[in-house]
């Protein structure tokens, strides 16, 4: 299958609630994003956290096997160190060759109602 996609990505809406409800993992508050490669070889992808008073924060490095979809928790990115709760932050995804990805959000706080939503923005 041919690779399609971008090598660049970046969504600046994200901010993962402190407070949630239900189990982990299943009904926890997240920030994910989904990364599609549609290619034949492993893409190699560098994550980068932006905030708005410090500098970037990564590289969170993933791999996505070929054909193949996965789902990346912004929670579970913890090294080099842990994505701050409550804050606003924006993430750049940087990939060596093509992939789609879509970055989504579930907020089942308190003040919430199971908010949910989805965006990407290619790069270049």
């Amino acid at each position: 299958m041919r690779k399609i996609g971008k090598l660049n990505w970046a969504f600046s809406g994200g901010r993962i609630p402190f407070d949630s409800t239900g189990e982990e993992p299943m009904f926890n508050s997240h920030d994910k994003i989904s990364v599609l490669n549609t290619s034949e070889e492993e893409a190699n992808i560098e994550i980068f956290i932006f905030y708005g008073n410090q500098a970037p924060v990564g590289t969170y490095e993933v791999k996505i096997k070929p054909q193949r979809l996965r789902k990346i928790r912004i929670n579970d990115l913890i090294d080099p160190e842990a994505v701050a709760l409550e804050r606003n932050y924006g993430c750049y995804v940087r990939s060596n060759i093509p992939v789609v990805v879509q970055f989504s959000r579930m907020d089942t706080g308190q003040n919430a109602n199971a908010i949910m939503g989805t965006m990407a923005f290619p790069a270049d």
